[in-house]
């Protein structure tokens, strides 16, 4: 059996804690380096950085690789470049001054040097884009959920009632925010009869139009499987969003066609249920691309995300601006544009419903934020 490497945490010196990882020789179902593509910009910019070194050091430019991060335990990150497959520390530069670490999907400069089983990640290479959240309450922390995604598939667990559009808007909202297209699978689809499930997809191309793409799953029936898998062909990595207890890991399981990823019990008093992914890693999906495989959320918080939310609801944004009051609330001002668009049936009541209380949600969560946190 392989031994699993302990790692010591940087910066707990003598007594700092040591951390023990998988061995990568026993983990499955990690991409190829060809299953992925960094965009040629990135390539542009890894060349650049050999070429300089290689002008003052032929050797150090030689243990150079292009490499991307595959998978995250406890911080510390495993990189793919086209010969290997390795763990890999970050340079003294990148864990001071305030620079970002590095996430899963991040295209990265490697440096290997040879009788090392480790290697030493030099630079982060610019992300075309990342798929980030705040939390943390009133200290304001931006999480970096994945880097370079070409999709988020926002999970969200069907109840007996009706849709809760709203709700799911919450990650589209993020989603469009940091740049990337979104879809949803909506777990659980046998908790609903056949027309409260009709209901709830009709009331989901009202509130959302055909920018969305949305797929009803039920993962132990295979219902919306390959539809799911549909959404993510070969080459193009997507991230699964999901709270705890939503149906994201056994649908992870379905898709890649055994059971690879730990699922938990669910309370039925909130239907809730305990973290059951831990790791950040990237997935092999048969017959389609890479899933990034995020651990699950309590609640997504939609601080900071006004961008998001004037793409995800355009037409109320732009009758906002139309307004006769700057801090208009929308809601009984007069020459007020929006209920001015909405008395014009330029969009669902649903729609405004649930822009408000984003909106609303954002202006208070800005006032717990840290004062050097900048919107």
């Amino acid at each position: 059996m392989a031994k699993r490497p302990t790692r010591r945490r940087r910066g707990a010196g003598a007594s700092g804690t040591d951390v023990t990882l998988p061995s990568l020789s026993t983990l499955s179902d990690l991409p190829a380096f060809t299953d992925l593509a960094p965009s040629p910009a990135q390539v542009e910019e890894f060349t650049a950085f050999v070429e300089a070194t290689r002008a003052t050091d032929e050797t150090a430019a030689r243990q150079l690789a292009l490499g991307c991060v595959v998978r995250l335990d406890r911080g510390f990150p495993a990189v793919i470049c086209e010969d290997a497959t390795f763990r890999a520390e970050f340079a003294t530069r990148l864990t001071k001054g305030g620079f970002s670490r590095a996430s899963v999907g991040d295209w990265v400069i490697a440096r290997r040097p040879e009788g090392h089983d480790m290697g030493m990640i030099e630079r982060i290479l610019t992300r075309e884009n990342a798929v980030e959240r705040w939390r943390g309450g009133s200290r304001g922390e931006l999480q970096t959920l994945a880097a370079n995604v070409d999709l988020v598939i926002a999970v969200y667990p069907l109840s007996e009632g009706p849709l809760d559009c709203a709700q799911v808007a919450r990650a589209v909202v993020v989603a469009r925010d940091c740049g990337v297209e979104c879809a949803v699978a909506l777990t659980k689809a046998d908790r609903q009869g056949e027309g409260v499930l009709q209901t709830s997809l009709e009331r989901f191309g009202e509130f959302f139009g055909d920018s969305v793409n949305v797929v009803a799953v039920c993962a132990e029936t295979g219902e919306g499987v390959e539809e799911v898998r549909a959404l993510v062909p070969q080459g193009h990595v997507a991230i699964v969003l999901g709270t705890t207890g939503a149906g994201k890991s056994t649908l992870l399981n379905a898709l890649l066609g055994h059971e690879a990823l730990e699922t938990g019990a669910v309370r039925e008093s909130d239907d809730s249920g305990r973290h059951t992914t831990v790791t950040r890693r990237m997935v092999k999906i048969p017959g389609a691309g890479v899933v990034v495989d995020e651990p699950g959320f309590r609640n997504l918080l939609v601080i900071g995300h006004e961008r998001g939310l004037a793409k995800v609801f355009p037409k109320i944004s732009d009758a906002a601006r139309t307004c006769r009051f700057r801090d208009c609330t929308h809601t009984h001002e007069p020459g007020c544009g929006v209920i001015a668009g909405l008395e014009a049936n330029e969009y669902p009541k649903a729609q405004l419903d649930a822009y408000l209380a984003l909106s609303a949600e954002m202006r208070e969560s800005a006032r717990t934020l840290d004062p050097d946190v900048v919107l």
